[in-house]
């Protein structure tokens, strides 16, 4: 087959959540002897040196286009569109794909984010109602509501913004819905509310993040006895990663080194924000910025704590944490689109003082917590393999469009 990817971030290296899912579905296509070839935006030298490793192992080929200036959003707004569409157009990547699907009969279109449709909206090469390439959304989380909740927890003026946002983005979603051939979701729970606002057209299906369980696995060696060490991980300026670890670093840090004074939070991640880096001044808060092996974090760790206000989808953070065997702390929405319960694989806790208590708990019970880490790690081992997700992906590839 001939597989088109619109990737709205350059899938490689896979360091970041979108990345991942994207990077392994090319990677395991390619390996499957199919021809990829993947369109991207690119923001500058480094993405396109990412996308010629893409193009030296794991692709056919890797087209680019120059990323939109800031400019660009402000037309965006000017025009009524989303900002996120316009956030990732290019004209000049929408040239490069027009050119290739008229010289090239491709099976599928992939486009990796909901953003990404309106090159296939305003393609000249692609005629939605007539036989065309099947048509496939990985939507991964539900955008609409993610803008939905930053709207929340925001003041005048961006509060504004993202509201308009998710109101847009919502009937962007709704048209993907009613043109595309599948649209995809990593969890039951994105599918379900999506379906709380949407008619069901038999579209939806889950493809649920795998685990490179290479990679991520139980310490080899021993812990460190001194601690405990607590870890959070993750792209440091996104907002519901900053907002997660400020929250429990000015919540409940000061009480938690009253009780235990030699803990050590570990801030692991790129791009830590101002308002992360500054966590670094509470004695016991290392905040790393980028780390080029993040596992010798897991490693060192203790618990795992993902105190999520907001989140949608699966947190791949939480699935590395589960490979680890490390026990977890974390809220509902951090767990969302697990196969966990609480107690058994995963600690849920919704409020600081129940984080502080089971923290507490698992530092006195350290038997109890080692089982706990232990039947995470068999969940991941038993529900997250990449192959088996990526073959059910495959075969939904195989729907050719004629309609």
């Amino acid at each position: 087959m001939k597989i088109v990817y619109l990737c709205h971030r350059t899938p490689y290296p896979p360091n970041k959540g979108e990345r991942i899912r994207t990077f392994h579905q090319i990677e395991y296509l390619h390996r499957r002897g199919h021809e990829v070839f993947v369109f991207a935006p690119i923001s500058g030298d480094e993405d396109l040196l990412n996308l010629r490793e893409l193009e030296a192992h794991y692709c056919t080929k890797a087209l680019s286009g120059k990323a939109p200036k800031r400019t660009a959003l402000l037309l965006s707004l000017l025009k009524g569109e989303a900002l996120s569409v316009g956030n990732f157009y290019s004209k000049q990547l929408q040239g490069q794909l027009d050119q290739f699907l008229a010289t090239t009969e491709a099976d599928a279109v992939v486009c990796t984010s909901s953003s990404m449709a309106d090159y296939v909206f305003r393609s000249k090469s692609i005629d939605i109602s007539g036989p065309r390439p099947c048509l496939i959304m990985d939507f991964m989380d539900l955008d609409s509501d993610k803008w939905r909740q930053y709207s929340a927890i925001k003041g005048f003026p961006l509060n504004l913004i993202y509201q308009r946002e998710a109101k847009l983005i919502q009937q962007l979603e709704r048209r993907i819905h009613q043109s595309f051939d599948s649209c995809l979701f990593i969890s039951q729970a994105e599918v379900d509310l999506f379906l709380s606002s949407n008619p069901d057209l038999g579209k939806l299906q889950v493809i649920a993040n795998g685990l490179d369980t290479n990679t991520f696995k139980p310490c080899a060696g021993n812990k460190p006895s001194s601690g405990p060490n607590l870890l959070f991980t993750g792209v440091m300026d996104y907002l519901p990663n900053e907002d997660a670890v400020v929250w429990f670093a000015d919540s409940a840090w000061a009480t938690l080194k009253q009780r235990h004074p030699d803990a050590t939070f570990f801030i692991a991640g790129m791009n830590p924000s101002p308002k992360v880096m500054a966590l670094a001044n509470k004695p016991g808060i290392v905040v790393t910025g980028f780390v080029d092996d993040i596992v010798q974090y897991y490693d060192q760790a203790h618990i795992f704590i993902a105190p999520f206000r907001l989140a949608r989808g699966v947190q791949n953070k939480v699935l590395q944490a589960f490979a680890c065997g490390l026990p977890t702390i974390t809220t509902p929405m951090g767990c969302e689109g697990i196969d966990c319960s609480h107690g058994n694989e995963v600690i849920v806790a919704d409020t600081i003082d129940e984080m502080l208590n089971q923290i507490d708990w698992l530092i006195e019970h350290p038997e109890a917590a080692r089982q706990i880490g232990d039947k995470a790690m068999k969940l991941i081992h038993s529900e997250f393999s990449w192959e088996g997700k990526l073959a059910d992906f495959e075969r939904i590839l195989q729907f050719k469009s004629t309609t």
